[in-house]
C-alpha cells in the first residue's frame, strides 16, 4: 500500500502542492508583494541553498528531542496564527447584553470567512492576545509602526438582519486606562473633556487618579463586542415602545429578547428556586416590603411569573416617549430619543449621498470625521469638509446598527451609533464550551449549550 503513496514524499509534488496553496492564498489576499514567498518555497524543496529551519541542526536526520519540540511549537504557532487571523477565532461572552441567546460564560467560535477576513491593520503585535499584554493593566500588545489600510478578503456572505456579529467597539478608539469598561466619550460627556484629560479627580478608595492614562487604539485593536445586527446599510430604523421597525415595518423580535419588567406580588416573596428553574438571573426587590420586584425577562418567562398565585401584576418598564436620555445617540438635545423611543434614523450605505444640514449633522458627524477620515468643522453656521463648504456628503463605507437581545441591559448602537464595515470581525457560528460561575464545580458546565449552532 505504501508504494501507492510514495509520490507524497516527492519533492516536486511538495513544491506544486504547497506552492499552489500559497499562490491561491496570495490571490485571495490581493497583495501580490507576497509572491516573493514562492522563490522561498522553491528553495525549501528544490534548490535548498538556504537553511530556513535555522533552529534545527543542519544535516542531522534525527534531531534532539528539545529541537523537535521547538519545531512542533513553531509550526503549531504559525498554523494557529493563520487560522485565527483568516478563518476562525475563539471568543468569550463577558456581559449579559445578549441573554438569553448568549450567556455570560459561553465560549464561541467566530467565523472570519463568513464576511471575509480583514487583512491585519496592525501587523506588529504579540500573537494570541488582543490589545493588552498579559499580566499588565494597559500595556499595549502592539506597536503602530506599520498601519495597513482597511482591506477585507472575499467571504461567503455579507452581514444580514438578525446575524449575531462580533465587531470592534466603534467608540473604543480612545480609552481611559483606569476606566476601560466605560466609554471614553461617555466619561467626557459626564465629567467634561478637560477634566478627563487633566486627570484631576482622585479615587478616594485607592488614592490614585480616577481616569489614568488616555490610550489610543487602532480599529483592529479596539475592544471586541458581540450583538445582533438589527439594521443594515440603507435601512431606516425606528424604535417605538421598545419595538424595532425597519423601513416602516415591525421587525421580528429575537426568540429570547428580554425587557425589564415590574413584578408585584400579594406580599408573599418569590421563591428563589423558581427563579433558578426559569434561569432568571438578573433582578431583585424594589422595596423592602417583599411586594415589588424587577427582572429582565423574556416574554415567555413573564407569562410564567404572571401565572403564579402570589403574583398580581407583571408589565414591562418602558421609557416615556419624548423624555430625552442624554446617553442615547446622537447625544444632542435636537433628538429627544431614549432606549425605547428612538429614530427614525437612516443607516449609511456606501455610495449614497445625503443632504447635510446643521440639523442632521449630529447623526453623521462621527461617520464623516472619524470613520471616514475627513476634516470636518462648522464655521458661522456653514459646514466645511476638508476645507470646502459642503451641503451634501457621499458615504465611503457601509454601516450597521447593532442591538443586544437583552434590550434593557445592553449598551449598543442606541448609545453609540453606527458600526462601520471596517469594524466587523466575524459571525458567531457555535458555542464550543459554556460555564456558569454561579454554580458549584460539579454543576458549572452547561452541557446543554455545548455545540449550539447559529445559522
Amino acid at each position: 500500500m505504501r508504494k501507492y503513496f510514495k509520490f507524497l514524499k516527492n519533492k516536486y509534488f511538495k513544491l506544486f502542492f504547497w506552492g499552489g496553496l500559497y499562490l491561491l492564498w496570495v490571490i485571495w489576499l490581493g497583495n501580490y508583494w507576497f509572491l516573493i514567498g514562492l522563490p522561498i518555497i522553491f528553495d525549501m524543496y528544490i534548490t535548498k541553498k538556504v537553511w530556513w529551519t535555522f533552529w534545527k541542526k543542519k544535516g542531522v536526520k534525527k534531531q534532539p528531542k528539545v529541537l523537535e519540540w521547538v519545531d512542533a511549537i513553531i509550526v503549531a504557532g504559525f498554523a494557529a496564527t493563520i487560522i485565527r487571523i483568516f478563518i476562525i477565532e475563539a471568543y468569550k461572552i463577558p456581559t449579559s447584553s445578549m441573554e438569553k441567546t448568549l450567556l455570560v460564560g459561553d465560549y464561541l467560535f467566530v467565523s472570519k470567512v463568513a464576511y471575509g477576513p480583514r487583512v491585519p491593520e496592525t501587523p506588529i503585535a504579540m500573537p494570541f492576545v488582543h490589545h493588552t499584554l498579559p499580566l499588565t493593566d494597559h500595556t499595549p500588545s502592539f506597536v503602530t509602526w506599520i498601519q495597513n489600510p482597511y482591506h477585507r478578503l472575499a467571504g461567503f456572505s455579507h452581514v444580514k438582519h438578525h446575524d449575531i456579529v462580533v465587531f470592534n467597539f466603534p467608540a473604543g478608539d480612545t480609552v481611559c486606562a483606569n476606566y476601560q469598561e466605560v466609554s471614553y466619550y461617555e466619561l467626557c460627556r459626564q465629567y467634561g473633556r478637560k477634566t478627563v484629560w487633566a486627570n484631576q479627580i482622585v479615587n478616594p478608595m485607592t488614592g490614585k487618579k480616577l481616569f489614568g492614562d488616555i490610550l489610543v487604539r487602532p480599529v483592529d485593536k479596539q475592544e471586541n463586542y458581540v450583538k445582533r445586527c438589527i439594521g443594515v446599510a440603507g435601512d431606516t430604523l425606528q424604535v417605538i415602545n421598545a419595538q424595532v421597525y425597519i423601513n416602516g415595518k415591525p421587525e421580528v423580535n429575537p426568540e429570547y429578547r428580554q425587557l425589564k419588567y415590574y413584578v408585584k406580588t400579594n406580599g408573599t416573596p418569590i421563591n428563589p428556586k423558581i427563579l433558578q428553574k426559569y434561569n432568571i438571573t438578573e433582578g431583585g426587590q424594589i422595596a423592602d416590603n417583599f411586594n415589588d420586584y424587577w427582572f429582565f425577562l423574556t416574554k415567555e418567562n413573564a407569562k410564567k411569573l404572571k401565572s403564579f398565585a402570589n403574583v398580581v401584576d407583571v408589565h414591562p418598564i418602558i421609557a416615556t416617549k419624548g423624555i430625552w436620555n442624554p446617553r442615547i445617540f446622537p447625544h444632542d438635545s435636537l433628538y429627544k430619543w431614549n432606549e425605547d423611543f428612538f429614530g427614525p434614523l437612516y443607516i449609511p450605505k456606501k455610495g449614497t449621498t445625503i443632504k447635510l444640514s446643521l440639523k442632521n449633522l449630529p447623526l453623521y458627524r462621527r461617520v464623516i470625521d472619524i470613520y471616514e477620515n475627513n476634516d470636518l468643522e462648522v464655521k458661522n453656521g456653514i459646514i466645511y469638509i476638508n476645507g470646502k463648504p459642503a451641503q451634501s456628503y457621499t458615504f465611503k463605507m457601509d454601516y450597521y446598527f447593532m442591538m443586544g437581545d437583552n434590550r434593557h441591559n445592553s449598551a449598543d448602537s442606541r448609545f453609540w451609533g453606527f458600526v462601520p464595515e471596517d469594524h466587523i470581525v466575524g459571525k458567531v457560528k457555535f458555542i464550543w464550551f459554556s460555564t456558569d460561575k454561579n454554580r458549584d464545580l460539579f454543576h458549572a458546565i452547561r452541557w446543554n449549550r455545548l455545540f449550539t449552532y447559529f445559522d
